[in-house]
């Protein structure tokens, strides 16, 4: 009768054990968590807290202090038990409410509203005085996120809204004078970098505007490159070169197409360089056709460098807009100057390509080919090869 006493005392014992050992927490060095601290993983906000013992403050994983010891850490799963300690929030990352990157972004989101409602052009001073911060402040998170200054974004929009106007119909001087601009004269100066053209002719539908063009061939099949007196406004790529001319008829319906010489086919050379050899760079006077919020895509794309990536997430993050993902792989199918315009460097947040208006084939190539390009960049010179 004694064995069967024994053994639920055994067992007893072994059940208490086991859940001692999982109540123990691991060393905060040895935490997972503790590696994202270390990372100021901004994606690990609002999924655990830490108090620092020596300073009695509790942070979010992303702060920006000074790193503590993991020996006066403590982890926390909610706010609310980093609240308990008695501890007082951090100043600098503010545990309790949004983050400083995450306010910025609201800032910035509120300031485009503001700019998009205005009637005139608003100034730096009132912009920055509305968002509670400093002209010099303001003016650089402002340009961090959007990749425009206030001034260009608000350029920008009143672009698109002179657009707008005159392909509803308006009088030229009904569309200036609707989109903010408070004189003609002044809108002239400015008119033909707005438009690509004059507004008469914009009006038009672009009627008589000169493109030219030059076809090429690069590794990853026909290549097609056109420009205005503004600057290179289409890179193409595709299989088959009569397609690509008849896809730049359709984006300039009442152009005349008019097709390039020895010296345009220089620059499509240059285009082509790219291409096979994306360290070779490429910095083209680019004719850019889109809305305002388009602009900023584009402009946040070109701020990608060479053999890196981003989501679509992130680059919606990067102009104030968090909750566009849909709307910047709009953009990005959008975009017309392929490569110039590196739309191919946005990949999905789990790593996947997505789509690619010119062929998965071709933009996983164009990733393959920056990545090694940046590898050999980086690369330490081999001594065997010295004379």
């Amino acid at each position: 009768m004694a064995a069967p006493v024994r053994n639920v005392f055994h067992a007893a014992m072994f059940v208490t054990l086991a859940k001692d050992l999982k109540s123990t927490p691991l060393p905060v060095a040895e935490d997972p968590r503790w590696a994202r601290i270390v990372a100021r993983d901004k994606s690990a906000d609002g999924q655990f807290w830490y108090c620092v013992v020596t300073t009695g403050v509790y942070c979010r994983p992303s702060c920006p202090s000074r790193r503590a010891n993991p020996a006066n850490v403590e982890l926390h799963d909610s706010l609310r038990s980093a609240q308990a300690t008695g501890f007082r929030p951090c100043r600098r990352c503010n545990p309790d409410g949004p983050s400083l990157e995450a306010g910025n972004a609201a800032m910035v989101a509120e300031a485009c509203r503001g700019i998009e409602r205005s009637e005139a052009e608003p100034s730096l001073a009132d912009l920055a005085a509305a968002a509670g911060r400093s002209p010099g402040y303001f003016h650089r998170v402002f340009k961090a996120i959007t990749g425009l200054t206030p001034k260009d974004y608000a350029a920008a929009h009143r672009a698109a809204r002179v657009r707008q106007g005159l392909e509803d119909g308006a009088s030229v001087t009904s569309a200036i004078y609707d989109a903010g601009f408070n004189s003609s004269g002044r809108f002239y100066e400015k008119s033909t970098g707005m438009l690509g053209m004059t507004p008469t002719r914009y009006r038009a539908g672009g009627l008589d505007e000169e493109i030219r063009f030059a076809v090429g061939e690069t590794s990853l099949g026909a290549i097609l490159v056109a420009s205005s007196r503004k600057g290179v406004a289409a890179i193409l790529l595709g299989a088959d070169p009569d397609t690509l001319v008849r896809d730049l008829q359709d984006r300039f319906p009442k152009a005349r197409l008019i097709g390039g010489d020895s010296g345009y086919e220089a620059l499509v050379a240059r285009v082509i360089g790219f291409v096979e050899a994306p360290a070779l760079g490429l910095d083209l006077p680019l004719d850019v056709r889109g809305t305002a919020f388009q602009q900023r895509v584009w402009q946040a794309l070109r701020e990608i460098p060479a053999g890196g990536t981003v989501s679509y997430a992130e680059i919606a993050r990067r102009i104030g807009a968090p909750k566009s993902t849909r709307a910047i792989a709009g953009a990005c199918a959008a975009n017309a100057h392929a490569v110039a315009i590196p739309c191919h460097r946005v990949i999905r947040k789990d790593g996947a390509l997505s789509g690619y208006a010119w062929g998965a084939e071709r933009k996983r190539a164009l990733l393959d080919r920056e990545a090694g390009g940046a590898a050999k960049a980086v690369a330490k010179p081999d001594p065997s090869a010295r004379a």
